[in-house]
């Protein structure tokens, strides 16, 4: 089992390394899943999950969820071939949490070093919590 602290990490990059690895079987758990970033200018990532949003009906989708932890594991499904049995199996085997739960607190909690924030050039980024809150997410 794999467990990584989004932190300050590029979400689609955690994505492409979560689902490679969940494609070899392995178990990937992704904690403080709220503090990941999305890059670009803020407005244009609102305007694209809001269009996403609204897109289709209530009842059959797309569905596209406000929390910090769904959207982070919505963009590793979009890495996975998610309508193939070998996708759907993988994608089973992550899941994103919002802080550190009780059960990851003594295990060993990597990071992925090239999917820092520090490594881009631009510094115009936005993180999931202030996409969700802005998206209308409950809590915190």
């Amino acid at each position: 089992m794999i467990v990584i602290d989004a932190k300050d990490l590029v979400a689609g990059r955690i994505a492409t390394y979560a689902a490679k690895q969940a494609l070899m079987g392995e178990k990937i758990s992704i904690v403080n899943a709220e503090h990941a970033v999305i890059t670009g200018h803020k407005k244009q990532i609102l305007a694209d999950y809001q269009r996403k949003r609204s897109m289709g009906t209530w009842a059959t989708g797309p569905f596209y969820h406000r929390s910090p932890d769904r959207l982070l594991r919505r963009i590793i499904r979009g890495m996975l071939p998610h309508k193939q049995e070998k996708g759907k199996k993988a994608f089973k085997n992550v899941m994103c949490y919002l802080g550190i739960p009780e059960e990851f607190k003594d295990q060993k909690i990597e990071t992925i070093e090239k999917a820092r924030i520090t490594k881009l050039p631009n510094l115009k980024f936005m993180y999931l919590k202030e996409l969700s809150a802005l998206l209308g997410a409950k809590g915190e």
